[in-house]
């Protein structure tokens, strides 16, 4: 028998042993399954099995070891090779999962977070414990093997300074930045998948006042500022009967009864985006989100896409975000690198719907004043040349 089958029957007997022992997956326990079996192992070599079985059993299995500091997402696909990103980009690796080995992980890590991952009901989001993000689809939705996509929280919570160490923007837009969330202004974070959305507007939240309440609404929580008063509110999925949803329009209605001093919404991306313009018109200054787009100024287009889902058409949703938001941070990601790349206002066209107006390039070792960089000094109550 080879040792992956070695392993995969022991993985069976310790399930089959927490079922009928509930507790934790220790060194005795591994040590008593394998007396049972007649087996004897040195002390060194026992704790490397419980090691491999609790990545099997409570971890990520065969992935667990590509789970290291620096890597943000990890992608199974259908033909079982395996992806990783990190910051040198998304590349592969030289794991490979077998089609049953990858659904039967697909469905323990379902499980884990809650999920029904099954025939009937194919595809699962779920959030793990250890704050996973976990997406997956099995057969015949995907064409060929069971997809798996991971998206793994920082191990810790960074800075605007950190970011600015690490090369994600200069001196001179960290100060902007600060800027933005001290003057109150109403702003999105904007950028493709992977561009660091979550983690910038968690820096940027880390220099909110602390006297200030924030209330953050997310699908999956995944912002954690380093603040001292936050609460989060996180949507529901219904249940295998299709009740119990609770989704982030309700919420955003819900916050407005916390007494929320900066309302945020951890990624508009459908018909919330209504409620939150609504908030945001109710006095409540410095409110935030993220929001996909490729551009800055493709941020109008998805805000009126996202409104349509809400029942606004292009002209009132441009009369209400122009009212409710200031501007937008966009970022980038350019060989592997993330990055603070522009600063748009939004406001209303001259045909009346919304639009982005470019007020500083981030690209460069200092920020570069656009068409809007004095509007942008007024809102932030600055003189120009500090945005320099």
């Amino acid at each position: 028998m080879s040792a992956a089958a070695t392993t995969d029957a022991l993985v069976e007997r310790v399930r089959e042993d927490l079922v009928e022992h509930p507790g934790p997956l220790d060194v005795p326990r591994v040590a008593r399954i394998l007396r049972g079996q007649g087996t004897v192992v040195g002390a060194a070599e026992l704790l490397r099995l419980v090691a491999v079985l609790r990545d099997h059993v409570e971890g990520l299995g065969p992935l667990q070891d590509l789970a290291v500091d620096g890597v943000t997402d990890i992608l199974v696909n259908a033909d079982g090779s395996v992806w990783i990103d990190d910051a040198d980009g998304l590349r592969p690796t030289r794991r490979r999962l077998e089609p049953e080995a990858a659904r039967a992980l697909a469905v323990r890590l379902a499980t884990a977070g809650g999920r029904r991952l099954d025939d009937a009901s194919p595809c699962a989001d779920a959030h793990l414990p250890d704050g996973t993000r976990l997406h997956a689809v099995l057969p015949p939705l995907s064409s060929g093997g069971t997809l798996i996509s991971l998206r793994r929280p920082a191990r810790r919570r960074l800075s605007l300074a950190d970011l600015e160490a690490a090369g994600g923007m200069s001196t001179g837009a960290r100060s902007v930045l600060e800027a933005i969330v001290a003057a109150r202004a109403a702003f999105l974070v904007s950028g493709g998948t992977g561009t660091g959305k979550t983690t910038t507007l968690g820096a940027m939240l880390a220099t909110v006042p602390a006297r200030e309440r924030v209330v953050i609404v997310e699908d999956a929580r995944e912002l954690d500022p380093d603040h001292p008063h936050v609460v989060h509110l996180q949507a529901r999925h219904a249940n295998t009967e299709g009740a119990g949803a609770v989704d982030l329009t309700a919420l955003v209605r819900q916050c407005l009864r916390m007494r929320p001093d900066r309302i945020v919404v951890g990624e508009c991306r459908g018909a919330e985006v209504r409620e939150l313009l609504q908030a945001l018109n109710t006095g409540h200054e410095g409110g935030c989100g993220t929001v996909h787009a490729n551009t800055a100024a493709d941020v109008p287009a998805r805000l009126e896409a996202l409104g349509a889902l809400g029942g606004l058409d292009p002209l009132a949703l441009a009369t209400q975000a122009a009212s409710a938001l200031d501007l937008v941070v966009h970022l980038g990601r350019r060989g592997g690198r993330r990055r603070c790349e522009q600063i748009a206002l939004l406001v209303r066209g001259d045909t009346g719907r919304l639009a982005a107006v470019p007020a500083l390039d981030l690209t460069g070792d200092r920020p570069a004043p656009l068409a809007g960089a004095a509007a942008l000094a007024r809102r932030l109550g600055l003189p120009e040349r500090d945005l320099r």
